[in-house]
């Protein structure tokens, strides 16, 4: 059985540091339906700070966060803002 977080797409933006992943995924999200998920994968070690901050302030749920080799992936809904 698929969990919630398969339907999921991946935006992968390794390589990329502070601030564009956040600036990046704010644009990603802002595309997105209320209530959608996306997968943010990074390679930024400042993410693991600034992808639950930037949920927290804009009104985003982070679901999940995990620790992957050569970075971090998040799990994010999409908030009703």
């Amino acid at each position: 059985m698929k969990d919630a977080s398969d339907a999921a797409d991946v935006y992968d933006l390794k390589g990329l540091n502070c601030p564009l992943p956040v600036l990046k995924a704010r644009k990603r999200l802002a595309t997105m339906e209320p209530g959608a998920r996306l997968w943010i994968e990074t390679s930024d070690p400042l993410a693991a700070i600034d992808i639950p901050a930037f949920c927290n302030d804009h009104g985003h749920r982070l679901l999940e966060a995990e620790t992957m080799s050569g970075g971090h992936r998040f799990l994010i809904e999409r908030g009703d803002n």
